[in-house]
């Protein structure tokens, strides 16, 4: 199959698609969207990021970061805090609540990566996280905004 015949952006668009349904569905499971887990995660490693620095972790602008703060603020998955030395900075903690919600995102999470590799060797799967991780510098942050 020549390249041409492979319409890439048509099969990543519908497994994108698919994925994000099915991981919706799975949110009735745990009680977090993806988003959200992607926060937890970030938090996970790096309790008390500031707002900013959660925001370009998971690409996202400051309209995208604040709501999304601001949702699992209401969840009590996340606090906010003003930054100690900058009154003007915010930055996040978990609370006990997101560190279990973070366990459970974590083991959904395997779920989910064991689904996607499924039929794949490793060094397909090395291949395909390559091509996935290039589409980041081949189309940079802001070049449409």
């Amino acid at each position: 199959m020549s390249p041409r015949e492979h319409r890439l952006v048509f099969l990543l668009n519908v497994a994108q698609r698919r994925l994000q349904r099915w991981m919706a569905a799975q949110k009735q499971r745990n009680g977090v969207t993806a988003s959200q887990s992607g926060l937890l995660f970030v938090l996970g490693q790096h309790d008390g990021v500031l707002i900013g620095e959660a925001g370009a972790a998971l690409d996202l602008g400051p309209p995208g970061i604040s709501g999304l703060v601001d949702r699992m603020t209401a969840a009590n998955l996340i606090q906010r805090r003003a930054d100690p030395e900058d009154g003007r900075a915010w930055r996040l903690w978990l609370t006990p609540g997101g560190r279990t919600a973070l366990a459970q995102s974590k083991a959904g999470l395997s779920e989910i990566n064991a689904r996607l590799a499924d039929g794949f060797t490793e060094a397909e799967i090395d291949v395909v996280a390559r091509w996935l991780t290039s589409m980041q510098s081949k189309f940079p942050k802001g070049e449409d905004e």
